[in-house]
């Protein structure tokens, strides 16, 4: 049996866990969250402790999320022990992929500590070797790359992945499925489902996470996934191009020529796209009726959303739906 095969910290035991979250430089703050706020819920819900963690970074100096919120913690070398590493990191993962992490990271893994990577956290994981033989995940933008760069890898299309004593996730969502997971493994579904209420969550199942990739070179750029983000989280009141380009730092033109370069779109159809990708979602996942689907997706008029829907989808939601009854 491999070192590495033992569960770790996913299986029934009411012990709490004492757990390190490493931090990295322009790391997603939804991710970031993600991963401490089911913990903090967890131990309100539960009325006791579940969870003791404490933040460390790279090297000690405080490490800047994607929105400028800064975490302070000592340097990930001066852990000496934990039950749980949680591992959240976004862009400059070469950057960040230095010998000194590797090595912390090497040595926190030799001591028996379960790892929890989430976003771009498998890359470093990977990277230090120690999801040689795992089964892993990691955002869905970067599997295509992820997969090619370590073949020793068993790489998977599924929002979380647990192998052994490591536990990776790609973004946010999967990120919470993975929380939620792990808080229902060791502590019972019913404070899992308590926790997944106190976000007004409903996790997906695993291997929903969208099947397409958008080039690496946008994971590379922050401006241009903050203007993603800013998209994705408006999909139901979709913001005018403008205010994108503000909220990404940008004026309109650079907004455009970023989005032409690396997407082949404009703002305006990328954000279209998404929107009619969610209606579908909904379309496919959900009994709502058009009109509520035309709304959560910003369109005002059910005419223009269901000239939309088609354009883009090849028929209307009612077809898509009798044809999956």
């Amino acid at each position: 049996m491999s070192k590495y095969e033992e569960n770790g910290v996913f299986h029934p035991n009411p012990r709490p866990l004492t757990t390190a979250i490493l931090v990295l430089d322009d790391c997603n703050t939804l991710s970031f969250a993600a991963a401490v706020d089911p913990m903090r819920a967890a131990n309100r819900r539960a009325g006791k402790p579940l969870f003791d963690w404490q933040f460390f970074t790279a090297t000690g100096t405080p490490a800047s999320l994607t929105s400028g919120l800064n975490i302070n913690g000592p340097a990930i070398a001066k852990l000496t022990s934990c039950d749980l590493l949680l591992v959240v990191a976004g862009f400059r993962l070469e950057d960040h992929a230095t010998p000194a992490l590797l090595s912390s990271l090497r040595r926190i893994a030799g001591q028996g500590t379960s790892i929890a990577a989430i976003d771009g956290g498998p890359w470093l994981l990977a990277r230090a070797g120690l999801l040689d033989g795992q089964i892993a995940t990691t955002h869905w933008e970067d599997l295509e790359e992820f997969a090619t760069r370590f073949p020793n890898v068993n790489t998977r299309r599924d929002r979380f992945c647990i192998s052994g004593r490591f536990a990776t996730s790609g973004g946010a969502a999967p990120c919470i499925d993975m929380m939620l997971y792990l808080i229902g493994t060791r502590f019972g579904k019913t404070l899992a489902q308590r926790v997944g209420s106190a976000f007004l969550y409903d996790p997906l199942p695993a291997g929903s996470q969208p099947l397409t990739s958008t080039p690496r070179k946008v994971r590379r750029n922050p401006r241009l996934a903050r203007a993603l983000e800013r998209m994705e989280a408006t999909i139901s009141e979709p913001l005018p191009i403008p205010d994108i380009a503000a909220h990404a730092g940008l004026s309109v033109r650079a907004l455009e020529l970023r989005f032409q370069t690396h997407l082949g779109l404009s703002p305006k159809a990328t954000y279209l796209q998404m929107r009619l990708e969610e209606a579908l979602r909904l379309a496919q996942d959900t009994s709502y009726p058009v009109r509520d689907i035309a709304l959560a997706t910003g369109f005002i008029s059910p005419a223009s959303f269901a000239r939309a829907f088609k354009e883009a989808h090849g028929q209307s939601v009612r077809s898509l739906r009798s044809q999956g009854s």
